[in-house]
């Protein structure tokens, strides 16, 4: 059985269980691969976290310097997905600093909001063990989404070389090989089930984490 059909008897999925705490970031800049170094300073200020099964932790949106990092902006912000029970678990991360490498950034008060239907989601990028390959990996994403009992159209996007969007992320000494994800055609109850849930693994470190696509 994939691992993502394995939903705890406790996770509520409903509109309302879960929320999103969306923390201002004021600082300079970031590793533009910062998914393990910011889950870890967020674990080194706050331990339980590590424990705590159903939390997503979203990597930061920045400039890119196309050198390694990305530069902060107004617009950045950490975003985590958890139960709302948990939330004074992580509320006290507020007003508090966070070191990843030799980059330091604060966090501010964080906004509450819900989880939110929208037909078309996309994560920036979802890593499943063993597929490596966007024919493989596609067809694992679409058996897990079924597994789920999701119905949608799952594609992965193409990057500015008309490739297959491939990803890596650094997990200490080794990387992880992973893709764009977009999947459309849902049901608000499927995208809400899909945001909560995620696909593949790694959610803590910013994989498999989904949300809605914008519209330009």
């Amino acid at each position: 059985m994939l691992a993502t059909a394995n939903i705890p008897a406790s996770v509520e999925l409903s509109v309302g269980s879960y929320v999103e705490l969306c923390f201002a970031v004021v600082g300079q800049t970031l590793p533009a691969d910062h998914g393990y170094g910011l889950y870890s300073a967020i674990v080194h200020r706050c331990p339980e976290i590590h424990e705590r099964k159903g939390l997503s932790i979203l990597t930061i949106a920045g400039i890119p310097d196309r050198q390694g990092k990305i530069f902060l902006t107004a617009r950045s912000h950490l975003r985590i997905r958890l139960p709302y029970d948990s939330l004074p678990m992580v509320y006290h991360l507020a007003g508090k600093q966070l070191s990843i490498g030799s980059h330091a950034i604060r966090l501010g008060i964080p906004q509450i909001f819900m989880v939110s239907p929208a037909d078309r989601l996309h994560a920036r990028i979802v890593t499943i063990k063993n597929h490596q390959e966007p024919e493989s990996f596609l067809e694992a994403a679409r058996l897990q989404l079924a597994a789920l009992g999701i119905v949608g159209e799952a594609i992965v996007p193409l990057d500015a070389q008309g490739k297959p969007d491939r990803k890596t992320i650094k997990i200490k000494t080794y990387s992880v090989v992973g893709f764009g994800l977009e999947v459309s055609g849902l049901s608000a109850e499927d995208s809400i089930r899909l945001q909560i849930l995620g696909l593949g693994g790694k959610h803590r470190m910013g994989c498999g984490i989904f949300v809605p696509m914008r519209v330009f």
